[in-house]
């Protein structure tokens, strides 16, 4: 026993545990979730007219007194069981708003609809893969004396993708505030589309909503470079939103129209700072707008929710843009396991989030993520389900609702949260079957990839 690991060694004093049945029991039911939440407490389900009691569940017959739940991390890099469920209720949220289900018609899937990616602009030429990286027939070099191009064709895993040919030269500040105003940049760019929607209509812009609705899923990317992209869904419906047709002149090649016109167009204006003036940060150059498949035209509705439910799951520490913890002192960006590019733009958010005019941006909470504050997925109202109800029919499938003649009473407290070393590698183990039998079912009945069993 001494020449075990001390994981090891707890999980052989685990599984000698009597309640240890139960105890798998309540780690399967989290799919094997890599930081549970502990809780103590119960619940009693009561009939609403006689008052007799229907159901009870009390922790203190359980493994150590507590019921595990699920984390419901989104980040497959903190826990890959919650990850996959998240990235599964994603798919499901995409695809409602594209072929219809979870109380969306099917109608909707011959609607004006457009796949969309809007860029950063360029903060200075960085090395990329896949051709030459930055042919240059003159060479000649910057000010700081780094050549101006590049002439090798580097492997898309390369570590000096995305990196800047010349640091020194390169627009850290510009790359740090477009981040701080890329949501307010994505709203400006929904209300000029709708705008351009009405004027090409010739309609007054005020009266948009009594005529048409712009429906989106949008889902933020780290690139290569350390900077934000955006994938949207949008789509095109008419003013009482799904279950409404768009208007006669709510066509694709319209719709297209105002999104590239809005790109190019909208801009953001930076708090005048005495270091940097007032910047105009816009969309970069390269916009693409493609309409979703009909006749076979198009990408596939099912291949679009499974890209976007991919990129939910990523945090910034797999994409290698940024850390999924905060940063808490300025010694700690050092020490963080991250290219020196990306620790750049660190000191450059800590540095100007110590500026008292852009303290409403709050750079120095968000210096992990390289001043983006967005969330990663945003929908709008209209788009189709939410979150919250695909986890409560979830829960309904699972028996855990409850019918309107009945009184829950509930007495629930934290008192802890993760694994023991032994705990850990049993929950791993117990994740790994799943997505085991999950492969194996996929590959039986030909479901989706991304999508939640």
């Amino acid at each position: 026993m001494r020449q075990l690991s001390e994981a090891d060694r707890d999980a052989i004093r685990i599984a000698q545990d009597p309640k240890f049945s139960r105890w798998l029991e309540q780690v399967t039911g989290t799919g094997g979730c890599a930081h549970p939440v502990h809780l103590s407490g119960s619940t009693t389900v009561v009939d609403g007219k006689t008052g007799e009691i229907l159901r009870r569940y009390d922790t203190r017959d359980e493994p150590g007194e507590r019921l595990l739940i699920r984390c419901r991390n989104r980040r497959a890099s903190v826990c890959p069981a919650c990850s996959r469920l998240h990235a599964g209720d994603t798919f499901h949220l995409v695809r409602a708003g594209l072929l219809g289900g979870k109380n969306v018609p099917a109608t909707v899937r011959t609607r004006p609809r457009l796949f969309i990616t809007l860029t950063a602009p360029s903060f200075g030429p960085v090395h990329r893969a896949g051709e030459l990286c930055r042919p240059r027939r003159g060479g000649g070099t910057c000010e700081h004396g780094r050549p101006l191009g590049c002439g090798t064709v580097h492997a898309p895993d390369a570590s000096i993708v995305g990196q800047p040919l010349c640091p020194d030269c390169y627009d850290y500040a510009g790359h740090v505030l477009w981040h701080a105003h890329a949501s307010k940049l994505w709203d400006r760019f929904v209300i000029d589309v709708r705008r351009r929607l009405a004027s090409s209509a010739g309609l007054v812009q005020s009266r948009f909503a009594h005529h048409a609705r712009l429906s989106f899923a949008r889902v933020a990317e780290y690139q290569k470079r350390a900077a934000v992209h955006v994938h949207a869904v949008v789509r095109l419906d008419g003013p009482d939103g799904p279950a409404d047709e768009p208007p006669a002149w709510g066509t694709t090649d319209r719709l297209i129209g105002a999104v590239f016109a809005s790109a190019r167009r909208v801009v953001v204006r930076t708090p005048y700072s005495p270091a940097l003036g007032e910047l105009a940060l816009c969309w970069g150059a390269q916009i693409d707008a493609r309409p979703l498949r009909t006749d076979d035209h198009g990408p596939e509705d099912d291949a679009v929710a499974a890209y976007v439910a991919k990129y939910v799951t990523k945090g910034t520490d797999e994409t290698g843009a940024g850390l999924d913890r905060r940063i808490a002192a300025r010694d700690d960006i050092d020490m963080a396991p991250v290219a020196p590019h990306v620790r750049t733009l660190m000191h450059t958010c800590w540095r100007l989030g110590g500026l008292p005019e852009y303290a409403p941006l709050h750079l120095r909470t968000w210096v992990h993520t390289l001043g983006y504050r967005g969330h990663i997925l945003t929908k709008s109202r209209a788009y189709s389900t939410t979150y919250a109800a695909l986890r409560a029919e979830r829960a309904g499938h699972h028996g855990q609702s409850s019918t309107p003649d009945q009184i829950i009473e509930r007495h629930w407290r934290y008192v802890g949260s993760g694994h023991t070393p032994g705990c850990a590698l049993l929950a791993a183990g117990v994740a790994e079957d799943i997505a085991i039998n999950r492969e194996f079912a996929r590959a039986e009945w030909g479901t989706p990839r991304d999508e939640a069993p």
